[in-house]
């Protein structure tokens, strides 16, 4: 066998003659995925020579001598993609049975370049792992990290628990106002006129208990905010931070509220419009809810696989609006003969058709005909199967951000910090990663060097 491959490597040599080392660079390689073989040429290798099997110096510390391969006990129907990345030059297409995170890890225990990994990562629509900031002050970085990173210290711990328990009292309090035995609102601008009449004024909302409360929540609010803010290490990327904006949204409705109840005891004959803002401003109250994704894994992996996951949402929509139109036409011009028909237009037919495709069925309009029952059995069924098509690309990337974030709980997610200052070359970031993780690579790799090479 030796001798055939060495003949086999001279037949081929006269088409390699420009390139160095031309017998090294053609002789084959066996590489054992986990039991499953691969054979390749070094050239393919050596092509990217910064990589795992590129790079003959770290490739070494996996080969076998009794078997003359190298043996990697890995993922094998990743490696699938991995080889072909070799041979095509740089192409790198994960296999559909491979879930995203694994992927990851392959590439990433293959040492492939950074550029490479955040091509992929961009390319499966994920985003992108990036240091945080810290100020420069270490004034500013104490406060900043004791307002924004919960995990940092064991007073930020007890300030996010503060920040919890006021956020759901505010919850709490925005729903109890709502019950009659509590709501004293005026149904209109003439109730509020005969009721301050027969008072002599109207009722202070100064007085009301669910007022005092919801100031107190206020002032929480808005001291969190303003420390966030003035402990920033950028005030523009601060506001562009869509946590941010949610605690401007859930802090501005109670000053405009405010602003509008003084107004209205001045009187006048806006009362009745200032009524209406006033519902929707308080309606606006309710997301502070979201203030809990700050302190929240669950909303946060949801908010980034529904970020992520934007182009199939988008596609998901774009399907049910074809569907509506569709089915709706349909099943209008199919009751169009029967006189008591609930479908008098094509868009009256929407609603149906919305309801009927998400399977919500809530029964207000429903065919009467064959036809219309025909239709609407086609419209059940497709629905179903049109929601049924982007959600395994959803679940995909909820399963990648999941064992991300379960991945970085199982390591330090900061460097120590000593008299306040954190342990860092530089002083102005801190990597949510492991630092050691590096250095404990280093160390193995090193004591794998010394056992394969008697060091």
């Amino acid at each position: 066998m030796p001798q055939e491959n060495r003949d086999e490597t001279v037949a081929v040599a006269p088409l390699l003659a420009d390139e160095p080392q031309e017998q090294e660079c053609s002789e084959r390689v066996v590489i054992n995925i986990s039991g499953l073989r691969f054979e390749t040429q070094l050239k393919t290798l050596s092509r990217f020579p910064s990589t795992l099997l590129g790079d003959p110096r770290k490739r070494m510390r996996f080969f076998d001598p009794l078997r003359n391969e190298y043996f990697f006990d890995r993922n094998r129907p990743s490696f699938d993609a991995i080889l072909y990345y070799y041979q095509s030059g740089g192409r790198l297409r994960r296999p559909v049975s491979v879930p995203v995170d694994i992927f990851l890890e392959e590439i990433k225990f293959y040492e492939f370049d950074e550029e490479t990994v955040e091509l992929f990562r961009d390319d499966e629509g994920l985003t992108r792992e990036e240091d945080r900031a810290l100020p420069n002050n270490e004034f500013q970085r104490q406060l900043w990290l004791l307002f924004e990173y919960p995990e940092s210290s064991g007073p930020a711990r007890i300030i996010a628990i503060v920040s919890v328990m006021v956020i759901l009292i505010s919850i709490i309090i925005f729903c109890l106002e709502t019950l009659p035995e509590f709501r004293e609102v005026p149904a209109s601008a003439q109730e509020l006129h005969a009721n301050g009449s027969a008072h002599g004024k109207a009722r202070s909302p100064f007085t009301d208990p669910f007022f005092m409360v919801e100031t107190l929540c206020i002032v929480w609010f808005s001291f969190e905010f303003t420390m966030r803010f003035l402990s920033c290490p950028s005030k523009a990327a601060f506001f562009k931070n869509i946590m941010n904006i949610i605690d401007v949204v859930a802090i501005a409705p109670y000053f405009i509220t405010l602003g509008l109840d003084l107004a209205e005891h001045q009187g006048g004959s806006q009362q009745a419009a200032s009524l209406a803002i006033l519902r929707v401003i308080r309606l606006v109250r309710v997301f502070r809810i979201f203030k809990l994704s700050r302190h929240s894994k669950g909303l946060q992996i949801l908010g980034q696989t529904l970020h992520a996951s934007l182009r199939e949402l988008g596609l998901l929509i774009f399907f049910l609006i074809i569907g509506v139109v569709l089915f709706s036409s349909s099943v209008y011009f199919a009751e169009a003969e029967d006189p008591e028909s609930g479908f008098s237009s094509i868009p009256d037919a929407f609603w149906w058709a919305v309801v009927t495709m998400t399977t919500v069925g809530y029964g207000d309009m429903c065919p009467s005909t064959i036809g219309g029952k025909f239709v609407g059995s086609l419209c059940a069924i497709a629905g179903v199967l049109t929601i049924a098509l982007p959600v395994p690309v959803i679940v995909s990337n909820f399963n990648y951000f999941y064992h991300r974030e379960n991945d970085e709980e199982d390591r330090p997610q900061y460097v120590h910090v000593t008299c306040g200052q954190p342990q860092t070359s530089s002083g102005d970031f801190v990597s949510l990663q492991n630092v050691s993780r590096a250095e404990q690579l280093d160390k193995f790799a090193e004591m794998d060097d010394k056992k394969n090479f008697g060091g």
